[in-house]
């Protein structure tokens, strides 16, 4: 984990966050600073903007979740799946729309931004958002869950020890 002077003492996070940086669950590892990291790193994974990583460590900051980790799931999101993500999501949205999918010719360009996604905008950033929040629910829950069996293995391996120590003596 980052150490925590150097984030506390960073001028533009301090300037913007304040004592919001002072927040143990932000580098700590519990329950749910974990689980709520999960969610908005996958959340933001779907956010189809070039700032998701920033976004994310701003949410987590506010929301006082883990950091690193909001910031690191970001990338399930990264160059190579972009486009299959986006993609499902489109379908998604259109589905939910009730609209007819249609062809992606993907071209980084203005003239394709005005003409191509114009028609699709609507069903793109509706799957966004439900895929968004559908990927952060089931990390948040699949961590709860995770942590759940670990801390129930630990009690149950702690009561082990104690009753081989107890017959010991």
């Amino acid at each position: 984990m980052p150490d925590n002077e150097k984030i506390r003492a960073h001028p533009h996070l301090n300037r913007v966050f304040g004592k919001l940086l002072h927040d143990p669950n932000l580098l700590h590892l519990n329950r749910r600073s974990v689980s709520g990291a999960f969610f908005v790193g996958l959340f933001m994974a779907f956010v189809p903007l070039p700032s998701q990583m920033i976004m994310a460590a701003g949410v987590a900051i506010w929301l006082r979740v883990n950091l690193p980790i909001s910031v690191g799931l970001v990338w399930v999101s990264n160059p190579i799946t972009m486009p299959a993500l986006f993609y499902f999501a489109y379908k998604v949205g259109a589905w939910t729309l009730n609209t007819p999918l249609t062809e992606w010719n993907f071209e980084l360009s203005w003239e394709w931004l005005s003409t191509e996604l114009a028609p699709k905008w609507e069903p793109f950033l509706l799957g966004c958002l439900i895929c968004g929040v559908a990927a952060g629910a089931i990390g948040f829950l699949l961590m709860r869950l995770v942590w759940r069996i670990y801390i129930g293995n630990q009690w149950i391996a702690r009561k082990k020890r104690s009753c081989s120590k107890n017959d010991q003596s």
